[in-house]
């Protein structure tokens, strides 16, 4: 773990200085890795005074968030405050959110089941499961809303970490997600405000991390990437390079990775190992309760033992047995108990070949052998399990596995470094080229009046792992509507839950009104459709545009060759001649281009040939149309978008949560504030002696029984009050206790003022020795200026002093400390005035010359500039016919470079 830290510290290190700031304001842009049950956020920042990548953390100061969403007591509950909640009101707080998006409802159904979550859900019109949730009125959450929310608060922690608002985020996403999947996780992201620059896979993310402190110029290596989280396992085969390219004149090395292949099991992870001990503990706790009591039953007692058992599993990693207790299981029943790392594996005895699966996929349809792989990288919370790790040696036939990279933060530190090349705001100098591919293939199915099914109307548009992003486009042979059919090339692999291969349908429409508007032309080919489609760097599949391209055949009139020189070809094949009606009559040769050596004489033989307007003539000519189609999309079912209505009723109801939040958090603020101040002050008012000096005993009790009064409203009538309630309260006792915390802290701060300001007053009588001694420049009525405010300083505080020696300690003070420093502080200031005056200059006088001399030079040089002015007047005058005489170019003058 240390060793890990200190290899990302290097990193980050090394990584400030290939950062640049391309806009001079300041600018952060983050990645937010979203698992199935917690989500980091990292930020890249080049703010002054902070790491520019770095993750931020939370309220409890953790860099990983619990991905939970809680409804209780009308307040909503997001992350660590959620979490607290779950073994008492496990049926309140919702998670694995990432996992049911884009899922039908009978899966999902199933899937919280199999976890033992009691959510109260139903199915909406688009086939999904909502979330009924328990308040002042029954409310429904979309499965979107809901991680909407969490993206929002994820948005919150990167802005307060950033001190700068936050809006450009990279989210990561699973190599398994399907379009519906990656379609609702971007429309949660805009519900939260997000401005999504792109998702990214998890394994490219990952991949990043992993190469941008490499250089690759020396060899190209392949590195697998093995990920098991909470809730899925993949390996992706990952090949990194190097290329030369020209930089500032240079030739630089610049590496880059392609993502070759990447294969997954979506429904292993490290929960299916927790389940295991679950299932396992479960009956040993039905054994010791007897009765045919089965705790499977009882939401509350199953959410109790997950927690616990988390905790055993992460015990045993470490330790070959742990114990587990629980308190008041069931019935008021405690659980107490242990586990050996044996009997763990030997649950999970079938769960380990099938972690192998993908990572032998990989190497079976890549044809690369184990021993040309350079690594494979661990990442994900359950690679920790020793026997997984053990297995993965085994298959390698390694002794150490590869583990440089932070199994928990990799993928968010990667994706930061994505979002930063995206971003216009924020640069890499650093570069590290990019190529993932999509996941899944993509077919695209074509269906119409008069349309033969054939191969031309299904075709396999992306094939597997295509560069993303990606453009292409189709033309069919057709003049009437039709419908346009997304789907996933084979149902071998399709995303989990997915029972139907198409995931998005589009009428195209116009066909039929641009076929009746130019039938009656002369077509010089069949009209065409040509559809335009999109493969986003999401990963995302779309059509995008449809032209109708329509060849027409015309005859029109072009005015005929109007050049009538004869046998021009052949005389002058070197003379381009372009005659102009206007010119022709008066002789005009300004058209009349000679090339290659031709002179003026064959000019005039051109010259003398005539020219005519001879009209007009027909010419069959081809003319293209593209007129545009319509596109209406009509997907049903899972991918089916949210509708503008909806979007903008889900925007309002988070926009409502987000209001009361900040009302909730500034209640309990105000509220703390309140509390602290009453028992803070009472015990200061109680206790210290210094009280006695400056308040007299009735203030005091005076002020004690106000401080109980608000002390029992606060723990009755107050425990539901608003936050103004709490202000109103504050701001009644500070105006109560400022006056008399404030004569308690002069007590000491005012000797301390004034003690600091006659040792600076003695000071002053230094520097102006000083003045003397060395700065006899300075004007003296200045320095008499400083010495005379010094004493009216010094007169001041003496008067003052007096004044106070008189003044009882619960009365308004003579003077203030304040008020001393803030008299220091203008003498000072006129003290440096003074001594910032500089030292004149001495004056440079100049060296005495012999008159004679000096008349002397003035003659010679007067003399010599007449003549000079004279030999030019000559010149001149000898060319005043107008003419001028060719002269050689003046050498040009010799500057010194710079």
């Amino acid at each position: 773990m240390s060793l890990n830290l200190l290899r990302s510290g290097v990193f980050l290190f090394l990584l400030f200085f290939s950062i640049q700031l391309i806009t001079p304001s300041q600018s952060a842009v983050c990645s937010i890795d979203l698992g199935s049950e917690s989500l980091k956020v990292a930020v890249v920042n080049l703010k002054p005074g902070q790491t520019p990548i770095s993750i931020a953390i939370n309220e409890m100061s953790k860099r990983k968030t619990p991905a939970l969403v809680a409804f209780h007591d009308n307040n909503r509950l997001i992350g660590e405050e959620a979490a607290g909640l779950i073994a008492r009101y496990p049926n309140k707080v919702y998670s694995h959110l990432r996992d049911l998006l884009g899922k039908p409802f009978n899966h999902t159904k199933t899937f919280l089941d199999s976890l033992y979550l009691p959510f109260d859900i139903f199915e909406d019109s688009r086939g999904v499961a909502a979330f009924q949730v328990d308040g002042d009125s029954r409310v429904a959450y979309l499965v979107e809303e809901l991680v909407g929310m969490l993206l929002g608060y994820a948005m919150k922690l990167a802005e307060f970490h950033a001190k700068v608002p936050v809006r450009d985020m990279v989210i990561t996403v699973p190599p398994y997600f399907g379009e519906a999947e990656r379609k609702g996780l971007i429309q949660a992201a805009e519900l939260a405000g997000i401005n999504v620059l792109s998702l990214v896979n998890e394994h490219a993310g990952a991949a990043l991390q992993y190469g941008i402190d490499k250089d690759f110029s020396n060899g190209s290596r392949h590195v697998i990437f093995y990920d098991m989280g909470a809730s899925s396992t993949y390996a992706a085969l990952v090949y990194f390079s190097a290329y030369n390219a020209k930089e500032y004149g240079k030739t630089v090395s610049v590496n880059q990775f392609q993502v070759k292949d990447v294969r997954w099991d979506a429904e292993l992870g490290g929960q299916n190992l927790e389940l295991r001990l679950v299932e396992y503990f479960a009956d040993e706790f039905n054994k010791q309760l007897g009765n045919g009591v089965d705790i499977r039953k009882s939401p509350k007692a199953m959410a109790k033992l997950k927690k616990q058992i988390k905790r055993t599993k992460e015990i045993l990693s470490a330790n070959t047995v742990a114990p587990i207790s629980v308190e008041s299981l069931y019935d008021d029943r405690d659980f107490r108990s242990t586990i050996t790392r044996e009997k763990f594996e030997e649950l999970c005895e079938d769960l380990w070949e099938k972690s192998l699966i993908p990572l032998k996929e990989v190497l079976m349809h890549s044809g690369l052998k184990v021993d040309e792989i350079h690594a494979v990288e661990l990442i994900g919370g359950a690679t920790r399990v020793p026997k997984l790790q053990a297995k993965l040696q085994e298959f390698l036939g390694r002794k150490d596995l590869d583990k440089h990279l932070d199994a928990d933060e990799a993928i968010a530190l990667g994706a930061s470094l994505h979002a930063a090349n995206l971003s216009d705001g924020i640069k890499l100098n650093r570069k590290l080229g990019m190529v993932d591919g999509s996941t899944y293939g993509f077919v695209i199915e074509l269906d119409g009046p008069d349309l033969l099914k054939d191969e031309s109307t299904r075709q396999l548009l992306v094939p597997r792992m295509k560069k993303l992003p990606s453009k292409m486009f189709r033309s069919i042979v057709h003049n009437k509507d039709f419908e346009v059919s997304l789907a996933y090339e084979s149902e071998d692999l399709l995303p989990r839950g997915v029972s139907s291969l198409t995931f998005a349908q589009y009428t195209v429409t116009g066909l039929n009104d641009a076929s009746e508007k130019y039938s009656s032309r002369n077509l010089s080919s069949p009209i065409k459709a040509s559809l335009h489609f999109s493969l986003s760097r999401s990963g995302i599949f779309s059509l995008d545009r449809a032209d109708a391209v329509i060849e027409i055949s015309e005859w029109v009139e072009v005015p005929k060759k109007n050049l009538t020189v004869e046998n021009l070809a052949s005389a002058s094949p070197n003379i381009s001649v372009e005659a102009d009606p206007r010119n022709a009559s008066e002789g005009n040769n300004d058209n009349l281009h000679v090339n290659d050596g031709y002179n003026n004489t064959s000019n005039s033989t051109v010259n003398d040939q005539s020219t005519t307007d001879l009209g007009t003539e027909k010419k069959l000519k081809k003319r293209t149309f593209r007129v545009p189609l319509k596109i209406f999309e009509k997907t049903m079912g899972l991918g089916m978008p949210l509708s503008k209505e909806s979007l903008a009723e889900a925007k309002r109801k988070l926009e409502t949560l987000d209001k009361r939040d900040a009302e909730r958090r500034r209640t309990a603020e105000l509220k703390n504030n309140l509390e602290g101040y009453i028992y803070a002050t009472r015990e200061k008012l109680e206790t210290s002696e210094e009280f006695e000096k400056i308040s007299s005993s009735q203030e005091r009790q005076s002020f004690i029984e106000k401080l109980d009064e608000v002390q029992d409203w606060l723990y009755t009538d107050g425990e539901d009050a608003s936050a103004t309630e709490f202000q109103e309260r504050l701001d009644m006792l500070n105006a109560i206790g400022d006056p008399i915390f404030f004569r308690y802290n002069e007590l000491t701060s005012r000797p301390a003022a004034s003690e600091h300001a006659r040792r600076y007053l003695g000071e002053l009588l230094q520097i102006v020795n000083g003045w003397e001694k060395n700065k006899s420049w300075l004007p003296g009525e200045r320095i008499d200026e400083v010495l005379s405010d010094a004493e009216k300083v010094k007169n001041w505080l003496d008067v003052k002093e007096d004044e106070q020696k008189k003044t009882p300690g619960f009365s308004t003070p003579a003077f203030t400390s304040e008020e001393i420093y803030g008299k220091i502080f203008d003498l000072q200031d006129k003290v440096s005035s003074v001594d910032r005056i500089p030292k004149p200059k001495p004056k440079v006088e100049k060296p005495t010359k012999n008159e004679t001399e000096s008349n002397g030079d003035k003659e010679n040089t007067s003399s010599s500039t007449s003549e000079e002015t004279s030999s030019q007047n000559d010149q001149t005058s000898g060319n005043s016919d107008g003419s001028v005489d060719d002269k050689a170019d003046p050498e040009p003058e010799v500057h010194d470079e710079l």
